[in-house]
């Protein structure tokens, strides 16, 4: 019984070493994958850039801030306009900002101010859309890039056979070959998480175009829309797409 047991203990162990032996050291495959993983790696250092500042910069607060209409009408039935102008400048929002332009252009109609307010929504909702944009640029050059490492190292690979020992020693097409694949893995890694995060923005941009077009349509028609005139509401989320 003690007999098997040391022979099964020495055949897991043997089992165990061969499965380190096999083992794949990403950072080293990695740093032979070539110029298209330099590249990959500067692909993906701008998308964590782009990302952190889109995170950091494109949110409600930024765009249409809770509570902002609620502390303007107040001001506005006092005709309080000074003090109004005054709490917009304090506020670093596009609402606040299209809040602005109509109380600057109080004197003039509706279709006016309707007009310009949404220029204003829409010029800044295609500014953000624009910061995002290189996450598009990223999500299609990566992969890209990554095949066109794959193909230079494949040729690579079958080079060294053609001109060593033949195939008398696949595990140098099968080092070739892995190597290569790496800058495919290397350039998908990148892609995904890119086109997923540039698909997030764009969605959240029409969520906050939906409710900036809501609140701004709400205050125009209350503020400037007199008689029986139907209201033409302003249309930002079209604009920003």
């Amino acid at each position: 019984m003690h007999k098997n047991f040391s022979v099964l203990l020495l055949a897991m162990l043997a089992v165990q070493n061969s499965g380190h032996a096999a083992d794949i050291n990403i950072v080293e495959q990695a740093a032979e994958g070539g110029a298209a993983i330099i590249v990959t790696l500067g692909l993906s250092i701008l998308f964590l850039a782009v990302t952190a500042e889109r995170l950091m910069h494109f949110r409600a607060r930024a765009i249409v801030p809770e509570g902002l209409v609620e502390r303007v009408k107040p001001l506005w039935a006092a005709q309080d306009f000074a003090r109004l102008q005054q709490l917009l400048a304090e506020e670093d929002s596009t609402l606040a900002r299209v809040i602005g332009y109509m109380v600057d252009h109080r004197q003039h109609g509706y279709a006016i101010v309707n007009s310009g307010a949404g220029d204003i929504a829409s010029m800044e909702l295609r500014h953000h859309q624009q910061k995002a944009y290189a996450l598009a640029i990223v999500a299609t050059v990566a992969p890209i890039v990554g095949l066109l490492g794959t193909v230079v190292g494949m040729i690579d690979a079958f080079h060294v056979i053609a001109f060593s020992e033949g195939m008398g020693n696949p595990s140098l097409l099968a080092g070739g070959i892995s190597k290569a694949l790496i800058n495919t893995a290397g350039g998908l890694c990148v892609a995904l998480p890119a086109l997923a995060m540039h698909h997030f923005f764009k969605n959240r941009q029409a969520f906050f175009g939906l409710a900036l077009e809501k609140k701004i349509n709400h205050l125009i028609d209350e503020w400037f829309l007199h008689g029986d005139a139907a209201p033409q509401n302003l249309h930002v989320v079209s604009h920003a797409h």
